[in-house]
């Protein structure tokens, strides 16, 4: 453990040990820091103290005043940020945050303010009278929840309405007081006004033994936003759980709710999940725009090829598409994109979905509930007495949902699901190892897509890269084709939030099931086997796909090493 300020100061013969222990005994009565009861007793001067820890971390001080402090640099450092750790935001140079301390050798500050800001943190020394003024004058002396309100002031939540479908229970009354406490009410609906101007995908309220943390993830990425007073955390569940509908008196077993809400006129729908942790309920949000739905296949990410053969299968009489990937890679998209390219007044298309994300128009949606018994296999069941042409369902778990939608397949119903595997070809292991016969597979399989999410690059800071030959060989790039295209990342800007990405776009591996590959299945040929036959046969796999992003300065490489694996 580092030494503390005052032995350090003692073992420098800035102070007697007679004043250190005064200072320690100051401390004890009236609390403060040992530096300022130090200068409080007069045993050390401000400037004093600030020259000598300059010297003994080889930091730079600085005076704070108006003309060195940057206004709009404020808001990256909440108030209760701020005024834990006695630090002030100075200025910000490319991807660095200039931050006055008071002690230089608070990793902790250093640390949190990293991590909150994504910025690399350049420690300065300053006067703790300077930087209280600082806090003082720039932060308006708000208190903790105001503070958090303030630092979010520019997203307006006039425009943002709860829709309330049932009236709330009058039941645990402090409870249901605290959560629609004005302050509260305020907080939470400028956390999802701001996660919705972001364009956050989730939003993450996670309760710690000594903080409170708010979380958004932007464009797959998870990103820290705020830390509220950890007294909040009753409150802002409470809130939240109002809002979906959910019983505030129940906070040993997780719940899900849903919240509908209205910005500037557009109806946006959240799926609330809470999950009992050690220090309390953590929610996560699920936010669903569908504004933001891309149903077009063309601007997915599909390959031109690739395009060509997924469209085929999906226009196919019967036989089974499916769609693989990891959570959070895209499938649903993918499906309810599939599902409008066919969606005519002549073809009945039924889903089962665990939930239904979207509301797709035309189309007859069925939310599965285990709970009650309506399952996959059983609403798949009721579907084949709905004179269905094309059925979807959400995900194909156990062995009885996979052989219902096999038969399904195999009787004139097109069908398309997903599963979770790393690949194509490793899809069709995963079925026979649910117990679904090598011919039936062979038989009803037309085509299997695997895909994976990647960032895009800003388009408003982008800029070549200079890549070594040896980097770019390794990944999967020939030698005569190493100098033939140009490389490109995100320098980092305001516009995409200093990451170098904005937005995300598909990375598809497209395997149809041709004669060959429906061979090596009924033969039981390892999942390896088949992948090479299928890139002998012209399958571009994950990683070809990202680095096809790459030439066409879509993508870095860093995020196709991030995504993808090797061939």
């Amino acid at each position: 453990m580092a030494p503390k300020l005052g032995q350090i100061l003692l073992n420098n013969n800035i102070i007697s040990e007679d004043q250190l222990i005064k200072a320690i005994e100051e401390q004890k009565k009236e609390g403060g820091r040992i530096g300022s009861n130090l200068i409080k007793l007069g045993f050390i001067t401000e400037d004093a103290l600030v020259e000598f820890l300059s010297k003994q971390y080889g930091v730079s001080s600085i005076t704070l005043s108006d003309e060195n402090i940057d206004p709009s640099i404020i808001k990256f450092v909440p108030y209760d940020v701020a005024n834990k750790y006695q630090i002030f935001p100075v200025s910000k140079n490319g991807a660095s945050l200039k931050l006055a301390m008071i002690d230089p050798s608070n990793v902790f500050a250093i640390d949190d303010v990293k991590f909150m800001t994504g910025y690399n943190v350049q420690p300065l020394v300053a006067a703790e009278s300077a930087i209280r003024a600082a806090i003082s004058k720039h932060y308006e002396q708000t208190d903790g929840i105001q503070s958090v309100v303030d630092d979010m002031a520019s997203f307006d939540d006039a425009n943002l309405d709860f829709v309330k479908e049932k009236e709330e229970e009058d039941d645990i009354a402090d409870l249901k007081n605290a959560g629609e406490d004005a302050p509260v009410v305020k907080l939470v609906n400028l956390i999802l006004a701001e996660a919705i101007t972001r364009g956050a995908s989730d939003i993450h309220v996670e309760p710690y033994e000594k903080e409170l943390r708010i979380r958004y993830r932007v464009d797959g990425m998870l990103y820290d936003i705020m830390q509220p007073p950890l007294k909040m955390k009753a409150a802002l569940s409470s809130r939240m759980k109002i809002m979906s509908d959910l019983d505030i008196s129940e906070r040993r077993l997780p719940q899900d709710g849903r919240i509908k809400l209205k910005v500037k006129g557009k109806g946006i729908d959240l799926r609330v999940s809470t999950l009992p942790t050690l220090f309390g309920e953590k929610i996560v949000m699920r936010i669903l725009d569908k504004s933001n739905l891309n149903l077009d296949l063309t601007k997915l990410g599909f390959e031109e090829k690739a395009l060509k053969d997924f469209d085929e299968a999906i226009r196919s009489p019967f036989g089974m598409v499916l769609v693989t990937g990891p959570t959070g890679s895209g499938k649903t998209t993918s499906l309810y994109s599939a599902l409008s390219t066919v969606n005519k007044v002549d073809v009945n298309i039924m889903t089962a979905e665990d939930p239904v994300e979207y509301n797709l128009g035309g189309i007859n949606q069925v939310h599965v509930r285990e709970d009650i018994g309506l399952t996959f296999a059983s609403a798949l069941r009721s579907f084949l007495r709905q004179d269905p042409d094309i059925v979807m369902v959400g995900e194909i778990r156990d062995f009885e949902t996979a052989e219902i939608a096999v038969k399904a397949a195999l009787t004139g119903h097109l069908v398309l699901s997903t599963l979770h595997t790393n690949d194509a070809p490793g899809t069709v292991s995963r079925l026979l190892n649910m117990g679904i016969e090598p011919f039936l597979v062979s038989a009803s399989v037309l085509l299997i897509l695997a895909q994976r999410l990647c960032r895009k690059i800003c388009e408003h800071c982008r800029e070549e890269e200079q890549i070594p030959a040896a980097a770019l060989i390794k990944a999967g790039f020939k030698e005569d084709e190493v100098g033939t295209f140009k490389a490109y990342r995100g320098k980092g800007c305001s516009e995409c939030g200093e990451t170098g990405y904005k937005g995300r776009i598909a990375l598809y591996e497209v395997m149809p099931v041709k004669e060959e590959i429906k061979e090596m299945i009924v033969k039981g040929s390892p999942s390896t086997d088949i992948k090479k036959e299928a890139m002998r046969l012209g399958m571009k796999t994950l990683r070809m796909s990202g680095l096809t992003k790459i030439k066409d300065g879509v993508t870095t490489l860093e995020e196709i090493l991030r995504v993808t694996f090797e061939d």
